[in-house]
This record gives structure tokens, sequence and C-alpha cells, in this order.
């Protein structure tokens, strides 16, 4: 008897555009700038955790004065902001353009609300008379957050990239452009996690 064959029907969860079989998501460049992003994070860490040794008692009661309800509700923000991207990623896959650009209004509005939030934490600390000169402890904190800040703000530019690929299905290039800006965003959101528990955790 003949074999029978059995045929896989192209699904209409892939862009018709998008490349067969890929496996990793957005261009290689991506993940080099990416990995490289993490090496820099990765030296800070180590050279913060030098100083917490040293200076043990300074950076407990420093620490102490960090408001841990303002750091939460931005880890809380950055996390469910990354989920409405991983959403909007999803639907735009699947070629729900409406529910990918409601999806990352949500991530955007989110990703705002954090810079809100650290700027009232910025200001309660600019008028307790803290400032990055006030003591080792400070200076890494001011320092990691306003890099951090930065890559939130780079965010949102990548994040209105994507917005701006919700009006149509994007081709293959464009799909994988949207990918690295969504990747982009999940790195700002892991980032920032750390900080949170090195910062205001940390004994």
């Amino acid at each position: 008897m003949k074999p029978v064959e059995i045929l896989s029907e192209p699904t209409m969860a892939q862009p018709a555009s998008a490349p067969a079989g890929q496996r990793v998501p957005g261009e290689p460049g991506l993940w080099v700038m990416i990995f490289g992003d993490l090496l820099a994070f990765g030296l800070f860490f180590v050279t913060f955790g030098v100083y917490r040794l040293s200076q043990s008692a300074t950076f407990a009661a420093s620490q102490a004065r960090l408001n841990q309800g303002l750091g939460l509700l931005n880890t809380m923000l950055l996390l469910t902001s990354s989920l409405a991207i991983a959403i909007a990623v999803k639907a735009l896959r699947e070629r729900r353009l409406n529910d990918a650009r409601q999806a990352t209004h949500i991530g955007m509005a989110l990703g705002f609300g954090f810079v809100g939030v650290k700027t009232i934490e910025y200001g309660e600390k600019f008028a307790a008379g803290i400032t990055p000169i006030s003591n080792d402890f400070f200076m890494f904190y001011f320092a990691f957050t306003a890099i951090h800040l930065l890559h939130v703000l780079v965010g949102l530019g990548a994040l209105t990239f994507i917005r701006s690929r919700c009006a149509a299905v994007p081709t293959a290039n464009g799909y994988k452009a949207v990918e690295g800006c969504a990747i982009f965003w999940h790195l700002v959101d892991i980032l920032w996690v750390i900080l949170f528990a090195i910062l205001y955790l940390h004994p």
C-alpha cells in the first residue's frame, strides 16, 4: 500500500511573510547589545557588592531610607507592562491588530507610570536632603536608577515603534523589529527586578 503523507497546513498564527522555522526572536545584533548591557550592569552589581561589604552599616542605614512601597509599585508596573507587551506581540503574530494595539497602549501607560513614580521618589530624596554625594550607597542608588530610567525612556520609544506596527500585519523584517523592541522592554524589566532586590530588599 502506498504510504499516506501527512501534510501540515500553514497556521494563521504566523505572519504570512515571517520566515519559516524562526527560532530566535529579533535580530542577532540585538542579542549582542543585550548581552553587552547585561555584562555592564553585572560589573556595576559586583562593584556595589564590594562597597557593601566594606561599608555594611552605612549601606544598611541608607537602604532603610528608601521608600520600599514606591519601589514595589514600580516593580509591579514594569512586570505588568512586560506582560502586556508579550500579549501585544502574540496578538500581532495572530493578526489581531486591535488587540495588539490595545495591549501596547496598556504597556506604554504602565511604563510612563514607572517614570512618574520614579520622579516622585527622586523628589522625596532631594526634599530630604539626600543627593548622590550623601554617601556611597546613594551614589550607587542614583547612578543605577538613573541609568535604568534612561533605559526605560529608550524602551518607551521602542514601544512607540511597536504601536506604529499595529496598523497592518507587519512583514517578516517588520515583525523581527517588533520582537526586538519587545525583547529590549523585557530587559528593562529584568534589570529593574535585580535593582529592586539589591537596593530595596537586600539586608
